[in-house]
């Protein structure tokens, strides 16, 4: 019987990263949609729409949306096209 021996290979440890560059780019623009609600919601007049609408509709847009987007955002992956072999017949 012949004996095997296992060789110990060093293999070089990759880092990968989770998210992407357009990951970032999502994520971004969400801090940015949150930063400007909150700048709309310090607006010192007590009834008026930039405080009393449009700030709570970016602040939950910014969060409930945009920043699980930018996290959970994967790009397909693009397969290659093989060509179709035909066979002739007869």
């Amino acid at each position: 019987m012949a004996k095997v021996i296992k060789s110990k290979v060093h293999k070089k440890t990759e880092l990968i990263f989770p998210l992407e560059k357009i990951n970032y780019i999502i994520l971004g623009i969400g801090l940015l949609v949150i930063i400007v609600g909150y700048i709309a919601l310090s607006v010192p007049t007590v009834e008026g729409f930039s405080p009393l609408v449009l700030a709570p509709i970016l602040l939950i847009f910014g969060y409930c949306v945009i920043i699980p987007l930018g996290i959970l955002y994967k790009r397909k992956e693009k397969s290659p096209k093989t060509p179709v072999h035909r066979t002739a017949k007869g």
